[in-house]
């Protein structure tokens, strides 16, 4: 549908999309190949929608996977996307109104066993939605995501321009940036424009004790962005001649920022820190 037959259908249905649950329709028919592309999708595909308002990439999936597990947090898209799928005689679709965050593992079934995640994430939940499937134990096979422009480029940041955010995704994930869209792509217009990005989960086997001490090493290391890391490291409690020695230990330079370190030297500092 282009922009024309979405506004048209919200007036039918008397709705209108609503800012505080970030919704912004895709309506550009060459963004949404550029998605399906990207996704490589197969037959025997089980895709998870997130925020499929009135379905314009449900309807694509669908073509292509096997089934499609559409979860809206509003009821009145629900009801759009269940009559529209039903005109449009689309059988492979199963829509779950629930909110995202909140869903449980259990509540998608077997579906949540062996799929891949699609959406155009409304932007206030892109963090804790890219969160809660990266720890989660039955990660995707890889996610293709719609983001605001901005997140993308931290998301997939590399030293010496690295972010928190590129630090948490990046010691679960391959990340990478597809393609830039533009603001004129969605109605109603957003303010800024979005990015696609694709997500591919590395099944790391790291244990919850490795996982909760690299955070704190890499919280400490970023917790005053513009000091050296020499003196943000006496967060966790060592003194800065501790911190000096520590760094070189591993090859890293204590006037570095952490916005310099990779990934591998966070892993590093965080096998040889003694808490």
């Amino acid at each position: 549908m282009n922009i024309g037959d979405v506004k048209k259908l919200c007036k039918n249905y008397d709705v209108y999309p609503s800012k505080k649950l970030g919704q912004n329709f895709l309506v550009d028919a060459n963004v949404l190949r550029k998605i399906i592309k990207e996704a490589n999708l197969l037959r025997g595909d089980v895709i998870l929608e997130i925020g499929p308002g009135i379905g314009n990439l449900t309807v694509e999936l669908a073509k292509k996977a096997k089934m499609v597990l559409a979860i809206e947090k509003d009821k009145r898209m629900c009801k759009i996307l269940k009559d529209l799928l039903k005109d449009w005689g689309v059988k492979n679709v199963e829509i779950i109104n629930e909110d995202i965050l909140k869903i449980k593992e259990t509540s998608m079934g077997k579906w949540f066993n062996n799929y891949k995640l699609v959406a155009n994430l409304p932007y206030y939940i892109t963090a804790p939605v890219i969160r809660k499937f990266l720890e989660t134990k039955k990660q995707p096979q890889e996610m293709i995501l719609m983001v605001q422009k901005e997140v993308a480029q931290r998301i997939c940041a590399q030293p010496p321009k690295m972010t928190i955010l590129a630090v948490s995704v990046q010691f679960y994930a391959q990340s990478k940036i597809i393609s830039f869209v533009s603001k004129k792509s969605f109605w109603p217009q957003p303010k800024v424009d979005s990015a696609i990005i694709k997500i591919v989960p590395r099944h790391d086997k790291s244990g919850e004790r490795f996982r909760e001490k690299f955070f704190q090493v890499v919280r400490a290391g970023f917790s005053h962005p513009r000091k050296q890391l020499v003196n943000n490291l006496r967060e966790l409690e060592i003194n800065k001649e501790q911190a000096k020695n520590w760094l070189l230990k591993n090859g890293v330079r204590p006037d570095l920022r952490a916005q310099s370190l990779t990934i591998e030297d966070w892993r590093k500092l965080t096998k040889t820190f003694k808490m």
